[in-house]
């Protein structure tokens, strides 16, 4: 192929040249001419001040001829691109002052629809709208169809911005209007009608008129009252679509977190619609500020496969880096999050960024505030882009890191994101770098007090022999510290969940991780995904009836093992997937449980895994949970212990039927496991799980706990031990009544005090050094 390009003008291609066999070599020399160069405009040399929506010239005649037309000016700069049977004409009666563009037939063959470009525009703001209004009249029940398209001059056409099929009325003047958001464009661009009518007629017509670019400079930025500050009720206040992206944000009513049924920003990852793989909020640019900000805002992450949400900063050079990300399945529910920015010291932007991971799922934010003030500890620190805060102290630090490089020391994947990319924080417990009986302190933000319970989570890695010793302390302002968990052992290559409950009163906080070296060589403590409940601890081994959350229970992200997620819902927030009609915990359709849906979206066979926390060696430990599998559901259950890497099975279960029913398996093993809940996605139906309970050392066909020690049954013994202790205890307070009634009453008596101790009820409480 041969071709004359111009980059703003466009060009002429040809291919496949035939030449007949009489065509004979020509003697002449023919010289070839200069490739004929559009003119310039006469006051500017630079064509990309033509059309950049902003006055260059004087008059402003570089914006004159730029697309925009209106009865007394009339239309300026659109040229018919038509090469089919329609094409667009410009109706300019000279009796009237009404002008527009309209569809008419054209000596074309081919059945393609009209089109009319615009000159090139642009660059454009995050503002730039396009007004105009349209019309689709005549008398039959169908007129035809308009649409809004971009050409963008180095990607070439872009997904329609807006259309519009059928009709507007039966009137000739049956005109609606509309406005379209461009949006941020920075490359040079042609803006395009599009529209096919079903018969060209005197009756029926396809018209556009008034068209308009509303504040579409590209460094013009609406003032949003507000500012960042956004609810979703009344637009998208101080935040666009990014339109260099892969799919936009959606408004979505009837599922916000502040009332309920307004609105709220949503991606919804099953639409079939949907294409490509990011989705990105961006805020207006940010003013550098003296101090550190907190962006806060609620979100959900839904579904067995529903991606991620990232938060990024985006400086005035364009360079990005993440500050907060969250993935996988997180419930059918709202939560509330905080992300600490840094202070910057030039104009900046934060994104909200969606990432499609799957088909199956949904990501939604809302209740966005941007604080000038340091966020306090947030909720969930995943430290996957910065450390929430967290500083470390002593003469080794906790390093902020992740196992991607040519390190050996450390974990191999951090619990987050399940792989060599995720962060974590960690220190180097090795002889050589902490020895024994020095400290090295993980600290948090301060934590306002409060007069509930709180429930700290965490998930903890350490690694080597003789890693070191892991304590976990509450530190109020007054100096003091409360022991929360505690740990010394290395157990293998696997992240662990520890957790307590925190009691501080009206007193802030501190939350410290504490590790002493024990004299290990390649050792390390690791810490990550530091979550904060508000309320109490559920206690291991206890009915998690998933009222406030999983428990100890964990979804994993290891692609390895699977590639879907329990969720977590109830009846009564469910508006996507098949449910249960009511949880078996409450017997409403207010209660919750975990389920795996069967959807067209994610391909059948697919699994999802479900863990418990490392549980003991035990004689016998009772697993009791609850299971809903209808009829019409053509998914899988299979229970598993997980123990040294290799699976057992305990159940498999393939049909079921009916309500909810309950399931009672013992356990035995010799070492430490873990048990599995893997669902096997079908073709239809769904398959959930309620109310899990294990009891170490009880058999599920006893009522009592059953002891696990090797010593003998002593119950008879005791008992009769018992009896005879009863027996002495009543003759000696029947001997003590009849002295003292006998014994005449001293005639002084002398003062005393007497105490108990009992360490039970004993703070464990230290001094701060």
């Amino acid at each position: 192929m041969a071709a004359i390009r111009d980059s703003e003008y466009g060009g002429i291609a040809v291919d496949s040249i035939v030449l007949s066999p009489g065509c004979q070599t020509s003697s002449e020399n023919n010289t070839l001419e200069d490739f004929p160069r559009p003119p310039g405009h006469p006051c500017t040399d630079d064509p990309n001040q033509m059309c950049d929506f902003y006055t260059d010239c004087a008059g402003g005649d570089d914006e004159a001829r730029c697309g925009d037309f209106s009865y007394s000016e009339g239309s300026s700069g659109w040229t018919d691109t038509s090469i089919g049977r329609q094409s667009w004409a410009l109706h300019n009666n000279l009796t009237s002052k009404e002008e527009f563009l309209y569809v008419t037939e054209a000596p074309g063959q081919q059945l393609t629809e009209a089109q009319t470009r615009s000159p090139l525009l642009g660059p454009t703001g995050p503002a730039c709208n396009l007004a105009f209004d349209f019309a689709l009249a005549g008398s039959s029940d169908y007129i035809g169809e308009l649409s809004v398209r971009v050409i963008d001059s180095l990607l070439g056409p872009g997904p329609k911005l807006w259309e519009f099929g059928g009709k507007t009325g039966a009137e000739e003047d049956a005109w609606k209007h509309t406005d379209i958001l461009i949006g941020v464009r920075k490359h040079r661009f042609q803006l395009v009608f599009e529209a096919r009518a079903v018969k060209i007629q005197a009756d029926s017509t396809v018209k556009v008129r008034n068209v308009h670019f509303v504040g579409c400079h590209a460094k013009y930025f609406p003032s949003a009252p507000t500012g960042l500050m956004c609810n979703f009720e009344e637009g998208l206040c101080g935040w666009y679509q990014d339109n260099s992206d892969d799919f936009d944000w959606s408004v979505l009513s009837g599922m916000d977190h502040t009332i309920g049924v307004g609105r709220s920003l949503s991606v919804a990852m099953w639409s079939e619609s949907l294409r490509g793989a990011f989705g990105r909020l961006l805020s207006f640019p940010q003013s550098p500020g003296p101090t550190d900000y907190c962006l806060s805002f609620f979100y959900k992450l839904y579904g067995p496969n529903a991606g991620a949400l990232n938060v990024k900063l985006k400086d005035l050079d364009g360079a990005e880096i993440l500050l907060w990300t969250r993935s996988g399945a997180h419930g059918n529910a709202w939560h509330e999050a905080q992300c600490p920015v840094p202070n910057q010291l030039t104009t900046f932007q934060l994104i909200f960024e969606a990432v499609r991971s799957g088909y199956d799922g949904r990501v939604a934010v809302d209740d966005v505030t941007f604080l000038d003030r340091p966020c306090t500890i947030p909720p969930l620190c995943s430290f996957e882009g910065q450390t929430c805060g967290y500083s470390g102290s002593g003469k080794v630090r906790f390093l902020h890191r992740n196992r991607n490089g040519n390190s050996i020391t450390g974990p191999k994947t951090d619990h987050t994101l399940g792989t060599e990319l995720g962060y974590y924080m960690m220190v180097n417990t090795d002889v050589a770098n902490l020895p024994p009986g020095t400290a090295s302190v993980l600290t948090s933000l301060v934590q306002p007090g409060t007069t509930r319970t709180e429930c700290v989570n965490f998930w903890y890695h350490m690694g080597g022999e003789k890693p070191g010793f892991l304590t976990v302390y509450m530190k109020t302002e007054t100096g003091d510290r409360v022991q929360l968990f505690y740990d010394s052992l290395n157990q293998g290559d696997d992240w662990r969940h520890g957790n307590s409950n925190i009691s501080s009163g009206l007193v802030n906080w501190q939350l410290e991780f504490e590790v002493f070296g024990a004299g290990g060589k390649d050792t390390y403590v690791a810490v990550d995904d530091i979550f904060l409940a508000a309320h109490p601890c559920e206690d291991q081994g206890s009915r998690c009836s998933l009222e406030k959350g999983m428990c100890s229970w964990s979804n994993t992200q290891n692609n390895q093992q699977d590639k879907l997620d329990w969720e977590l819902t109830s009846p009564e927030a469910e508006t996507h997937y098949p449910t249960p009609a009511e949880d078996h915990t409450l017997g409403s359709e207010k209660g919750h449980f975990l389920f795996l849906p069967s959807s067209n979206r994610t391909a059948a066979n697919q699994n999802a895994y479900l863990l418990s926390p490392h549980l003991p060696p035990a004689k016998v430990t009772c697993l009791r949970f609850w299971v809903f599998k209808p009829h019409s559901s053509d998914s899988q259950l299979m229970v598993w212990k997980l123990s040294g890497g290799l699976t057992h099975p305990l159940l498999v279960l393939s049909e079921l039927g009916g309500p909810w029913k309950r399931f009672d398996i013992n356990i035995t093993s010799s070492e430490e496991y873990q048990i599995v809940f893997e669902g096997i996605k079908g073709t239809a139906g769904v398959v959930a799980l309620d109310d899990i309970e294990y009891v170490i050392g009880r058999d599920c066909s006893k009522k009592g706990p059953e002891s696990t020690s090797r010593k003998p049954n002593n119950a008879g013994e005791i008992a009769a031990a018992v009896i005879v202790v009863l027996l002495l205890i009543a003759t000696l307070i029947f001997l003590l009544v009849f002295y003292l009634r006998t014994k005449p009453r001293a005639q002084s008596e002398t003062d005393s005090s007497v105490g108990f101790s009992n360490e039970a009820y004993e703070s464990d409480r230290t001094n701060s050094s």
